[in-house]
């Protein structure tokens, strides 16, 4: 399991210290308890703005949720071919925003440009029955290439969209390793450079099953995202009858700098990475190395000593000489350098 994911490891003692601490007497169920009521204020707090804040399970929830808000049928969203709403969600954006479609655009590193986006938008005919036409556009931070956007990138595919009327999602699975990879506030990640509607990831930072929607109230588009959002909830099965134990995970997250220091810890153990393993004869960076995620080429006999070792990698799908390694919250640096060991002393022997 080792590099595997940072969905493989265990729960950050502060979340669990939350759900103990939630655990004690009733509440009242779906969302109606007094930690659930908590989330707005808190969440304002944290980002700096006027929040509705709306939990949910998985990451694919919130994304499909957000951009079912942001593209109604017909509508559609323009988002880059490898983004994870593309190749990993199974058709969820487009099942629950009841026919939506996805318009892929190619980009570096996985990024989209805002050349590229207005270059799409204006290419549509609104007035064309047969297309559907675009009504939002979201990027992945950090994108699915362990790469981040600069907050001047997004400000500029935000001025397109704002342009154009369209909504921009960020889906933030890892919007806390983005966030401590630029050292800047959640404010300054999200609405201050142009994202109207957040998915906000906790699991893959610490926390045991939560993520949020979350939609910023100031913003133009707000009122219609968050008409559209709980009755959506409901039909998707994520209103849970003990909302309390999503919401207190995710409050234990962005308190006390839970979420930015578990981040920073897990992208420092990248960098570690990522470092001794463009050391060793052979091996590539695909990537740069932005935040938790190092995207390497390794060649044959080096995976098959490393497996020999004990160190298991699993090839990416459309390239069996890439591996994507992922650090997390509770990585530890002998771990690291137990692996860069094994790898470069397998090298030799290979």
């Amino acid at each position: 399991m080792l590099f595997r994911s940072d969905n493989v490891t265990a729960v950050c003692d502060e979340v669990i210290a939350a759900i103990l601490a939630e655990n004690q007497g009733d509440a009242a169920p779906y969302g109606a308890d007094d930690t659930t009521a908590r989330l707005d204020a808190v969440f304002g707090e944290y980002f700096e703005a006027a929040v509705s804040v709306h939990p949910v399970a998985t990451g694919i929830a919130a994304n499909a949720l957000a951009l079912a808000a942001a593209m109604p049928s017909p509508g559609a969203a323009v988002c880059h071919r490898n983004a994870h709403v593309n190749t990993s969600e199974s058709g969820a954006p487009e099942f629950f925003s009841g026919g939506g479609k996805l318009l892929m655009l190619d980009g570096g590193h996985g990024k989209l440009s805002a050349e590229a986006v207005d270059a799409l938008v204006r290419a549509a005919a609104p007035e064309r029955m047969q297309s559907a036409p675009p009504t939002a556009v979201t990027i992945t931070q950090g994108t699915e290439a362990g790469t981040v956007y600069a907050l001047e990138e997004i400000a500029a595919i935000a001025s397109v969209c704002h342009r154009h009327g369209l909504v921009l999602h960020m889906d933030g699975a890892r919007f806390e390793n983005a966030r401590a990879a630029l050292g800047c506030s959640p404010a300054e990640l999200s609405w201050r450079a142009g994202v109207d509607i957040l998915s906000y990831g906790a699991t893959k930072n610490g926390a045991m099953c939560a993520d949020a929607v979350v939609i910023f109230s100031d913003r133009p588009h707000a009122a219609q995202l968050g008409r559209f959002m709980g009755q959506r909830r409901l039909r998707a099965g994520q209103v849970f009858s003990k909302m309390r134990y999503l919401s207190a995970q995710l409050l234990a997250m962005v308190r006390g700098g839970v979420a930015g220091r578990n981040a920073a810890h897990a992208n420092a153990m990248a960098a570690r990475l990522s470092k001794g393993l463009a050391a060793i004869g052979g091996v590539s960076l695909l990537h740069p190395t932005d935040m938790n995620e190092v995207f390497v080429s390794l060649p044959g006999n080096v995976r098959e000593a490393l497996a020999r070792g004990g160190f298991p990698v699993r090839p990416r799908p459309d390239d069996p000489s890439a591996v994507r390694f992922v650090t997390a919250w509770n990585t530890a640096e002998r771990d690291v350098d137990a692996f860069l060991a094994a790898a470069s002393s397998l090298e030799k022997v290979a």
